[in-house]
């Protein structure tokens, strides 16, 4: 049973139907103080949490204030109530916010927020669940903008392991300070709680809609990937003469083929040119041990070297068979390479290291 169903048989609205049966003296809110106490007596999990605060407490007064229902009488609420469910065809969220929650990721976020602002809706749903599901930059500004007290709070509703992980990116004094202030938080009322989600949620649904999913360095740096590599380097090269930080960052997205050393986990290499088609992968080494560039040549070794003997001597052999690889399609095979790392990275079953800024 829905929150819905229980409010809509304990609003008032005369003494109900069913006129000459043992239901019809009863009041819409005794019926619905029937029904709660039958479904519980039968193990059923009755959602009273989700009612308005007042029916919750007229509903609990009711069921206080009665004594004994015989068995007729109950046997005619609970037909009248199915009744009632059976006839009901489509049921809608009641004002703006029950609205905007039902229709939520099928409307623009510009549109839903200027009907919240318009409606002065302020309530967004269970304020703690949207709280820990935001994401971790998030947290981290809060857990460090927050007083200690309210950090506390905040770290204490999380997941245990994705506290211990923001836990551990915080800086080391104001982590302990948190963890501290922890043990301070026996005392706090659940309004008082409900009081600092509401508060924390309003303070991420205040953070403006943007055009992109991305960062300018994530853009920026897939759009390199996949750029010859005559324009990538010239484009880094002006990148640092403009904005040294920014092109510091780009680098570190970029994942090209003689990004793999620092990149790909030597036992994770098996995996990838077990993907790798040979078309691919034989070209794409021949051309990289045959470059000038010795970024291309060690990461092609590195390949070769995390293979087993058998399967590195093997590839050498077909690198030999291929000849001279002409620049284009050396480029292209390398492309290759890179996308098939991609492709396993995305399905979990590599996982790309992340590299080290410079000193």
């Amino acid at each position: 049973m829905s929150s819905t169903d229980l409010a809509r048989l304990a609003l008032p609205s005369g003494p109900g139907s069913g006129a000459g049966s043992a239901a019809a003296r009863l009041t819409r809110r005794q019926k619905a103080a029937i029904i709660v106490r039958f479904l519980l007596n039968e193990g059923a999990d009755v959602p009273l949490t989700d009612l308005p605060e007042g029916l919750q407490a007229e509903l609990t007064t009711q069921m206080g204030s009665m004594r004994y229902v015989d068995r007729t009488t109950l046997t005619d609420v609970v037909s009248e109530f199915s009744e009632e469910l059976e006839a009901m065809g489509l049921t809608f969220p009641r004002g703006v916010a029950g609205a905007l929650s039902a229709l939520d990721g099928r409307i623009s976020a510009q549109t839903a927020a200027r009907l919240r602002k318009e409606a002065g809706v302020r309530q967004f749903g269970d304020p703690w669940q949207q709280v820990c599901n935001a994401g971790a930059e998030h947290l981290l500004k809060i857990l460090q903008a927050e007083s200690t007290e309210v950090a506390a709070i905040l770290l204490s509703k999380l997941d245990v392991t994705r506290a211990a992980e923001l836990l551990g990116r915080l800086p080391g004094p104001v982590a302990r300070r948190i963890t501290y202030a922890v043990s301070q938080t026996e005392a706090a009322t659940p309004d008082a709680v409900d009081r600092i989600g509401l508060s924390l949620a309003a303070q991420l649904h205040e953070v403006p809609p943007t055009a992109f999913e991305n960062g300018p360095v994530e853009r920026v740096g897939a759009i390199l990937n996949y750029s010859q590599a005559a324009t990538r380097d010239d484009v880094l090269t002006g990148l640092e003469e403009t904005d040294t930080d920014f092109a510091r960052l780009v680098r570190k997205a970029i994942f090209t083929f003689a990004n793999i050393p620092d990149r790909i986990n030597p036992r994770d290499v098996p995996a990838i040119t077990r993907d790798m088609p040979r078309q691919d992968l034989a070209p794409a080494l021949a051309a990289a041990l045959a470059s000038d560039d010795e970024d291309l040549v060690q990461a092609a070794n590195f390949l070769l070297d995390s293979l087993s003997k058998r399967m590195g001597d093997a590839l050498r052999d077909e690198i030999e068979e291929q000849g001279t690889v002409s620049a284009r399609d050396g480029e292209a095979a390398m492309t290759a390479v890179i996308n098939t790392i991609r492709t396993l990275e995305a399905s979990g079953e590599i996982t790309l290291l992340v590299p080290e800024d410079d000193p």
